[in-house]
């Protein structure tokens, strides 16, 4: 009798699956690292954004917001996150702890460009070499079009940005970059373009302040990417969800808000050019330590 009662006391103990209650079982949450958004309703689109992946990818989604790419990185290397929009300048300095998803698509390709831009009323400046000793903002030390490549170009004439400007600042978002030469609080900025070209259309008040001094090659566009610990069936299904959007009429609206075309799967060899950028920048600083 006693191995009877303790039978059906282990039964009772044992958790209910959600599918004997005749109900689907819960699939985990999928954590979205996300970076300021540019829109001028933030949180009208990530509250539709959100809406948009729970009802696609059938789970619960938590968008993490945060204000720089090293605060994503670490929580996407910790398994703290799942996936996020990042530049291509941490991807591919994170590879082993990263896995490429989709890559958005801006004109109909997955490319964009650095802007190092003045101030509108600053007519004389022709080239880089002419801002030495003045003020310049940069995004972020981790963001490619608003670091990596004003700082890529510096080191291949032999200088350094801390010692080439009087004095550089982070703003921490492309769009206070912008706005930070448009006051004149910099006399130059390095930008993505494709947020300089997306606030051309809608706040064209706000970047005819400025004027683009010159714009990188086309590289690779900040991809999706997903932490390597995250499940690999959540992983597809972000993929293909994000690869639909274009064909979408609820995809196709949000697409629209952020000026882009769609999303392809991409390839690594997309980013070799930042990838190469970056070795060459990392070299030169390990020289310069060495030499000190």
């Amino acid at each position: 009798m006693a191995r009877v009662w303790l039978s059906l006391l282990l039964l009772v103990m044992l958790p209910v699956s959600s599918t004997w209650a005749g109900q689907s079982p819960v699939k985990p949450q999928i954590r979205v690292g996300l970076m300021p958004i540019f829109v001028d309703d933030q949180a009208a689109f990530i509250n539709s954004w959100h809406d948009y992946l729970e009802r696609h990818l059938g789970r619960p989604v938590t968008f993490v917001q945060r204000g720089s790419y090293r605060e994503i990185v670490d929580m996407l290397r910790d398994g703290k996150l799942d996936f996020a929009w990042l530049c291509g300048y941490p991807y591919v300095r994170n590879k082993a702890y990263l896995r490429l998803v989709a890559v958005p698509l801006y004109k109909g390709k997955p490319l964009y460009r650095s802007y190092l831009i003045v101030p509108s009323s600053d007519k004389q400046t022709k080239s880089l070499k002419e801002m030495r000793g003045k003020i310049f903002a940069f995004s972020d030390p981790d963001s490619n079009s608003g670091y990596l490549y004003p700082e890529y170009l510096l080191t291949t004439e032999g200088e350094k940005s801390f010692t080439f400007f009087d004095r550089t600042f982070y703003t921490w978002s492309h769009r206070k970059v912008i706005e930070a030469v448009a006051i004149g609080l910099a006399q130059g900025g390095a930008v993505d373009g494709y947020i300089w070209d997306t606030l051309a259309q809608s706040h064209p008040e706000l970047t005819s302040q400025t004027r683009i001094l010159l714009k990188s090659p086309e590289l690779g566009f900040p991809p999706i990417v997903a932490s390597v610990a995250a499940r690999n069936e959540a992983v597809t299904a972000m993929q293909q969800m994000l690869l639909g959007m274009a064909r979408d009429q609820d995809g196709s609206r949000l697409l629209k808000e952020l000026n882009l075309d769609g999303f392809v799967r991409g390839d690594r060899h997309l980013y070799d050019e930042i990838d190469r950028m970056s070795q060459f920048v990392e070299k030169s600083r390990m020289n310069v330590l060495q030499k000190h």
